[in-house]
């Protein structure tokens, strides 16, 4: 059976196809009987619009593109999930992507979301890609930059003080008289990364005597956070760092495995232990983590809202959001 049409409804409820259409995009145009009568139809025949069509005369559509590094990761499981609420509020939905740290899978979804015609595109960019997203807005498609800084300021974006944060998390474990501090590092290419360990070297340097050491890492994941932790307790005790701040929670969860469930190491006596981004894990972990934590859903909020602001008003001046981060302290550096 083939799908009932615009025509059908307008047939059956004994009206121009003109004031089906007023009725599903301008009801206030239309007579309330005269709209009872073509939303009775609709019911009866079951008529779903085509908004593929809506779309195209548009221009857009309902949708928001959300483009993220890695859905595995809670960070962005949890950002995706407040960015969808936010723009549910407005009546339109979120369409996700996962690049998976793959530049090729990130550009694939641009195009996709752009032939969609989506309102705009929140992405948290595998590497440098401003003059594809350039041109991607100056086609007519938004871009807020998440979790990463505008630059220059070309882009609305929402980021978090990661210098601030690793700042932090090293002087945390400065504070607490450790001196060898290691830095459990994931691939250098993300800003994240790199402000990071910024943050970590300038409180390192702050400290006479204290000293640093990075350990890299293959992925920012809980199997790379694993090997680091298996190639540490190889070493001799003398040599082995006795702060540990990894560049996120998936990587401190990866070595806390290594190192209280294979090995002779404790947490914090042996070695103090502080993650990145205090997912929904951190605070159970077999050793409490200690972590920074990043106003996720914030985050995602935030980036729907400054899409919103650039909808509202295409000329309207590029926005940068930045938020602090926060020192949570467990029993993973707090024995």
């Amino acid at each position: 059976m083939r799908a009932a049409s615009i025509k059908d409804v307008a047939n059956h409820a004994g009206v121009a196809v003109g004031t089906v259409s007023n009725v599903l995009n301008y009801p206030e145009r239309v007579a309330p009987r005269t709209r009872s009568r073509v939303l009775a139809s609709i019911s009866t025949l079951g008529f779903v619009r085509n908004d593929v069509a809506r779309q195209l005369r548009a221009g857009h559509s309902r949708t928001i593109g959300l483009i993220v590094l890695d859905i595995g990761n809670p960070f962005f499981s949890s950002l995706a999930r407040a960015a969808e609420d936010a723009a549910a509020d407005s009546g339109n939905a979120v369409v996700l992507g996962n690049s998976g740290h793959d530049s090729h899978r990130e550009l694939h979804y641009i195009d996709l979301f752009e032939e969609q015609r989506v309102q705009g595109v929140l992405i948290s960019p595998v590497a440098d890609i401003t003059q594809r997203l350039t041109a991607l807005a100056e086609r007519g498609t938004h871009v807020i930059l998440v979790d990463s800084p505008a630059g220059e300021g070309a882009f609305s974006s929402v980021s978090v003080d990661d210098v601030s944060g690793g700042y932090l998390a090293t002087k945390h474990l400065l504070g607490l008289g450790r001196r060898r501090i290691a830095f459990v590092a994931g691939p250098q290419h993300f800003h994240q990364v790199r402000d990071r360990l910024t943050g970590t070297t300038r409180a390192v340097g702050e400290v006479v005597g204290a000293t640093l050491e990075v350990l890299q890492a293959d992925d920012l994941t809980v199997l790379a956070g694993r090997a680091i932790g298996d190639a540490l307790v190889r070493r001799e005790r003398e040599s082995l760092p006795d702060g540990l701040f990894c560049a996120n929670d998936l990587l401190a969860l990866g070595v806390m495995q290594s190192i209280t469930m294979l090995h002779n190491l404790r947490i914090p006596e042996d070695v103090a232990l502080v993650g990145y981004d205090d997912i929904d894990f951190a605070a159970s972990a077999v050793v409490a983590l200690t972590s920074i934590r990043q106003p996720t859903a914030l985050i995602g909020q935030t980036a729907v809202e400054l899409l919103a602001e650039q909808l509202e008003d295409p000329q309207t001046t590029p926005r940068s959001v930045v938020f602090k981060p926060e020192l949570v302290v467990r029993a993973s550096t707090n024995g």
